[in-house]
């Protein structure tokens, strides 16, 4: 009787796992970022060109929305150690001050607040700039379920 405890736990254990893994999925946002899902708006990852992190916010219909009381900190954790990316308002954006570490395959913390008054939520991101041959979007922003 234990051990079909034991195995029924283990598999229900499994079966919510698996249901929070299909939950996490990427979806990208209009500038083929990472989408980072708050409660009432939604953030966008994008490493520009220079290596830089841009974040814009969107509504829940992924349209573009003001900034306002929203603040944005990250760490890259770099393989030549963790390095904190502070960010400046620039027009409708977050952008970084100083661009990503060199190199590929860290993670990049990235930690949203909404408001002053909110608790800031955390996002891990794998950091791969290689591009997806089928949905053309950076791997960090992968859509495709592989």
């Amino acid at each position: 009787m234990k051990t079909l405890k034991t195995i029924l736990s283990a598999a229900l254990f499994l079966a919510c796992a698996g249901s929070a893994l299909a939950d996490a999925a990427v979806k990208a946002g209009p500038r083929k970022g990472r989408v980072l899902e708050l409660e009432k708006q939604n953030a966008e990852f994008f490493v520009e060109k220079d290596r830089t992190v841009s974040i814009a916010f969107y509504d829940a219909d992924l349209k573009p929305q003001s900034l306002s009381a929203q603040t944005v900190t990250a760490t890259a954790e770099a393989p030549s150690g963790k390095v904190k990316v502070e960010f400046e308002k620039k027009g409708e954006l977050f952008v970084s001050r100083t661009p990503l570490p060199e190199g590929e395959h860290y993670t990049v913390v990235v930690q949203v607040k909404t408001a002053a008054d909110a608790k800031s939520k955390n996002f891990r991101i794998p950091l791969d700039l290689s591009v997806c041959k089928k949905c053309s979007n950076a791997e960090y922003a992968c859509i495709c379920d592989e």
